[in-house]
């Protein structure tokens, strides 16, 4: 009975290791490293040990984001029990932040047409950080550089010219100076070259093996955080609310409806959101308002332009200046984004004070003040038809029934015609 039962169990183990399967996951991050892409990498990665997964791989494409956040996600990879290889895909990029995720990755891979690097910390005008805080900042992330470069034996020296000397390789240059370990063009190639690789995962090495079957599961994020990471681009978060300012100033100027109102809170309230997952200041904000005030005035004044070309100076510096605080040293903003939105909504802003203004002064043509001066028939000596519409008059002159005479005022619901 104990040689059957022997038997059975080891029949039942062949059978569970013939068909068993390796798994794969595959998350993308792609935007501005912030918050939500470090909840998001936290919760790959322990789901991915929750199924003893055999790689996690992540697409990463980003322009640079929060030091902060970038270090939550490069000690999430650190401390992972699976091991990581971090991909950048055919057009991407790893810069700023991005660069330190890559290097924090088991294997450091990329694609060709892409590029690594620029990890220099810049200042609240886009230049480099002056003085004593420039060397603070710049000795403490090539510190982070060094402690994850040499952990993962790759080339110091250029790992640090990234941040020194700013400079970004392509995906031969960077194979070849020993920054990442592999290039691959797709999910397929990738894995089979990692395939054998030794690795270390916290103390020990392991192998990264699969078996014959491979299942590659695809984590994505939620709506929810979808919309949160969107959101918190710093392009998007500026656009989101300039544009819901300049909405809820014109539903105030022109009362009555309810679209740009409500459009313009919608938008306020995204951008909020964005503002609370990146590093922003007072100034930029307060600027920003500054510069739809003066083209505010504009219109009020009717001065048709002028003040709106001064305002937007304001406006687009408003926007490099709002996320620019600690924290956002890695932070890559697009001035060219920031200044084709601003001139755009100058456009827009310029185009609807014109109609606005161009509205009143447009002759009343509804209500009780659009009917003066309209030409009524007479029907008696008490009334009139004016509009289809038969009124109560008084004549400031003798008019006779069947001829035409002109409202010259209204009292009360009784129409004063002269001729």
């Amino acid at each position: 009975m104990k040689k059957f039962l022997l038997v059975t169990l080891m029949l039942v183990i062949s059978a569970s290791s013939a068909y068993s399967e390796s798994r794969v996951t595959l998350a993308e991050l792609k935007g501005t490293v912030g918050v939500q892409m470090e909840e998001f990498v936290k919760h790959v990665i322990t789901a991915s040990e929750s199924r003893n997964d055999s790689l996690i791989i992540f697409q990463l494409d980003t322009p640079g984001g929060l030091v902060e956040a970038m270090r939550g996600i490069v000690q999430s990879i650190l401390a992972s029990r699976v091991p990581v290889a971090v991909w950048i895909p055919s057009g991407g990029r790893a810069a700023s932040a991005g660069a330190f995720i890559v290097q924090a990755a088991h294997v450091a891979i990329m694609s060709q047409g892409t590029n690594i690097g620029a990890a220099h910390p810049v200042s609240a005008s886009g230049d480099d950080v002056k003085g004593d805080m420039n060397k603070k900042v710049v000795n403490d992330l090539k510190a982070q550089m060094r402690s994850v470069v040499q952990l993962r034996n790759r080339n110091q020296f250029i790992a640090e010219q990234m941040i020194d000397e700013s400079i970004s390789l392509t995906a031969a240059e960077a194979l070849k100076e020993g920054v990442i370990d592999i290039i691959a063009s797709d999910v397929t190639s990738l894995i089979k070259a990692v395939s054998g690789r030794r690795v270390k995962i916290g103390s020990s090495f392991t192998n990264i093996n699969f078996d014959e079957s491979i299942k590659v599961l695809r984590a994505d994020m939620s709506f929810s955080e979808k919309i949160i990471q969107f959101v918190s681009s710093p392009e998007i978060a500026y656009l989101l609310l300039s544009g819901g300012m300049m909405a809820i100033f014109f539903e105030i100027i022109t009362p009555g409806g309810f679209m740009l109102g409500t459009a313009g809170g919608v938008m306020l309230l995204l951008g909020a959101i964005g503002l609370k997952m990146l590093p922003f200041n007072w100034a930029g904000v307060l600027l920003i308002i500054a510069g739809v005030i003066v083209m505010a005035i504009d219109i009020i004044a009717g001065t048709m332009g002028v003040l709106t070309l001064l305002g937007l100076p304001v406006f687009c510096l408003g926007g490099v200046f709002l996320f620019r605080a600690p924290g956002g040293e890695l932070l890559s903003i697009s001035l060219s984004f920031i200044a084709g939105i601003a001139i755009a909504l100058g456009i827009c802003f310029v185009f609807i004070a014109f109609l606005i203004v161009k509205g009143f002064k447009r002759k009343v043509t509804t209500g009780r003040a659009g009917m003066l001066g309209l030409e009524v028939k007479i029907i008696s000596g008490s009334q009139v038809l004016c509009h289809g519409e038969i009124w109560q008059a008084r004549f400031e002159s003798e008019i006779a029934p069947g001829d035409s005479g002109i409202v010259k005022g209204i009292d009360g619901m009784t129409l004063i015609i002269g001729k």
